[in-house]
């Protein structure tokens, strides 16, 4: 069959293709979002309402959510349009990354993107972790220990947990990602600040009881760049730096 050429595709449907994965780096907030939706109980098994989330990969901000009662490209464009506008981002460079649903290549949301000059971007087919970081705060969302396992009684209901929980983990959580300061003060500039002040804090301790350490400080710096699926060498980088 070598010999022939007879290992290659044969037949009518299409060849098998390899596909990039798209990589993407942030080094402030609002250069690069992923967003998705995941399901949330309801009152009886069946009913089920959808959670919209756009996250910020840099600050890890939620920056836009929304409970509805169906999936829908519509939905979608106008979370999109609200989140850009609250956060100001006007004509500035935006990525927006997502998975292969229907509702993230809807016409409505495609126009949208293009009205707002985002960028789009998208994971390989049936590939789940080229979106880790939405996948991550959805796992944090359903692992609360509050949260209701056996459903939401109404969607007024299910969004009044959501408001909950994204007041907590923007403004109360400190995220061990960037260096436990809350998603929050890392959006607004405060991060540098208070890694400072750590430091500081740390270097006195040190310098006061120098038998209690065997070494340096902690490393208190926050990364300078977060990456959407770095390629190999980018990860060892930014786990070594």
């Amino acid at each position: 069959m070598h010999e022939n050429k007879q290992q290659n595709h044969r037949g009518r449907s299409k060849a098998p293709e390899s596909r990039p994965i798209s990589t993407h780096v942030a080094t402030a907030p609002n250069q690069v979002w992923c967003w998705d939706i995941t399901w949330l109980p309801g009152p009886v098994r069946g009913v089920h309402y959808y959670l919209y989330l756009i996250l910020d990969i840099c600050s890890r901000k939620v920056v836009g959510w929304e409970v509805h009662e169906e999936e829908s490209s519509d939905n979608a464009s106008r979370l999109v349009s609200k989140a850009h506008l609250r956060e100001s981002v006007g004509d500035k460079p935006l990525v927006l990354h997502s998975d292969n649903g229907s509702p993230m290549k809807g016409a409505s949301l495609l126009t949208t993107l293009y009205k707002l000059n985002v960028a789009s971007s998208y994971s390989r087919p049936r590939v789940s972790n080229d979106n880790a970081y939405a996948e991550s705060i959805f796992r944090t969302c359903t692992y609360r220990p509050d949260y209701p396992h056996k459903g939401f009684a109404s969607i007024t209901k299910a969004r009044q947990w959501v408001l909950q929980f994204v007041h907590c983990y923007n403004h109360v959580h400190k995220h061990s990602g960037i260096k436990f300061v809350s998603p929050a003060q890392r959006h607004v500039g405060m991060g540098d600040e208070i890694m400072h002040q750590r430091k500081t804090v740390y270097a006195a301790a040190k310098a006061k009881y120098p038998e209690r350490w065997s070494g340096g400080i902690r490393n208190w710096e926050l990364p300078s760049a977060v990456y959407l699926n770095p390629e190999k060498e980018q990860k060892l980088l930014t786990e070594t730096g």
